[in-house]
């Protein structure tokens, strides 16, 4: 078993294309068909379907794929432990962060990781929690900014950065216009406005409606938490959205504070503690937790 069999294996699974992988991995086709079907047979069962218009993994394919992505991350890791025993830490490290994020914590915190390490290359990338929680388990993200609507997700470290109650949003004139509070149970017939599944909003929300044995009207789904407070302002629906969100548009909306149960959501900083990052990524890493017992301090 040779290391490019396991990069071109990984490269295909990833783009599910033969042709995208070649050029991902500056290798002609026919080489990288070559050299998974050598890695195939010293296997002795398939890894990938290739009858569809895509390129599938088998249920073997699967189960080696991420075997493969931490015997490549472990080869890279040992390349650059040798540049950080020197003091000069270079590489890359994968960033992701939830769609339309306005948190500028993590923001400075890459600001000054690349002031301290010029040479890392940082990417960076948008999704929503359940597909960040995702990256950062299977190893494509070494660090991500997640929204959280209950626990902090298993098997990852995480440190809060923000967390604050969840309101309902109206417009004045919304029959609601006057009211100071309201329960989840109230506005189980009104047509609400929601990020969707797969956020921590979400989450937080879903996890409260079945713990109630509540089903709400959700009429409205949008990924930018922003066009929440937009669609409420124009007698869409009710919004449900951060307390901080809401009062940055208190002009045209009227905020409600929502109790029994009184929702909350978290954002977090999360990681995976199994040792296995890179040394640029372990540089980012403790970098943070550093900005963080920093802050605890200062509130301290």
């Amino acid at each position: 078993m040779e290391l490019r069999q396991l990069e071109y294996f990984v490269a295909v699974a990833e783009e599910a294309s033969f042709t995208r992988a070649a050029e991902r991995v500056h290798v002609a086709q026919p080489g990288v068909s070559a050299q998974i079907r050598r890695l195939e047979r010293e296997l002795g069962q398939e890894l990938l379907d290739r009858s569809g218009r895509t390129v599938r993994l088998t249920e073997v394919g699967a189960a080696v794929l991420p075997y493969a992505r931490a015997a490549l991350r472990a080869v890279d890791g040992s390349r650059l432990a040798v540049d950080e025993l020197a003091s000069l830490v270079r590489g890359r490290v994968a960033v992701g962060m939830v769609t339309a994020c306005s948190t500028p914590a993590l923001f400075d915190l890459l600001a000054e990781f690349h002031r301290m390490h010029p040479a890392v290359e940082i990417s960076l990338s948008e999704a929503n929690s359940s597909q960040l929680i995702l990256g950062l388990h299977d190893g494509r993200l070494d660090l991500a900014l997640i929204g959280v609507g209950g626990a902090s997700p298993a098997g990852l470290t995480a440190r809060v950065l923000l967390d604050e109650p969840l309101v309902a949003a109206v417009r004045r004139d919304d029959p609601l216009g006057t009211a100071r509070t309201v329960t989840l149970r109230a506005l189980r017939d009104r047509p609400l406005i929601s990020l969707p599944v797969g956020t921590g909003l979400r989450s937080c929300i879903d996890d409260a409606c079945s713990a109630a044995g509540l089903r709400l009207r959700i009429t409205l789904e949008t990924s930018n938490p922003g066009v929440l407070a937009l669609l409420a302002a124009r007698g869409l629906g009710v919004a449900i959205l951060p307390a901080s969100l809401a009062a940055e548009h208190e002009a045209e909306l009227h905020v409600v504070t929502i109790t029994q149960p009184a929702l909350r959501a978290r954002i977090e900083l999360a990681w995976r503690p199994d040792g296995t990052a890179s040394p640029a990524a372990r540089a980012l890493i403790r970098l943070a937790q550093g900005a963080q017992d920093a802050q605890g301090a200062q509130h301290g």
